[in-house]
């Protein structure tokens, strides 16, 4: 597990542009299943969710169409509660960073790890953007 001091700078970036940290699996489950569209994110310490994961996400959410509510979990750190996001990410395996998007408790996009390496924050924030477009 990370310590703390390591990951709560990395978890900020996203909660202080108003994603919710989910850190059990209720939480997650509360959200996965709630009414209208939930961003999950698995959040991580590698290099590709500080150079392009977090950075995509919150590009994408400029726009007027997004998700109903934003969330995040981090992998490494938030056990129970990633271990619970990547039951409902099924049947994609585990991988950190990725990102879902439910819609009334439905995964209807998935984002895995090798679609974010190597690629850049506005590509994967394009991808993401045209999911909202399809399903919020």
């Amino acid at each position: 597990m990370y310590p703390e001091q390591l990951v709560m700078p990395m978890k900020e970036e996203l909660t202080s542009v108003g994603f919710e940290d989910l850190r059990n699996a209720e939480q997650v489950d509360a959200a996965v299943n709630s009414k209208g569209t939930v961003l999950v994110v698995v959040n991580s310490v590698c290099g590709c969710a500080a150079g392009a994961a977090r950075p995509a996400v919150k590009l994408s959410l400029l726009e007027t169409k997004r998700p109903d509510r934003i969330t995040t979990v981090f992998a490494g750190f938030d056990t129970e509660a990633v271990e619970q996001a990547r039951k409902h990410f099924l049947p994609f395996p585990p991988s950190s960073p990725c990102i879902g998007l439910f819609k009334d408790g439905k995964l209807v996009h998935f984002v895995e790890r090798h679609h974010i390496e190597g690629r850049s924050g506005e590509l994967i924030a394009d991808n993401l953007k045209a999911a909202y477009e399809e399903y919020c």
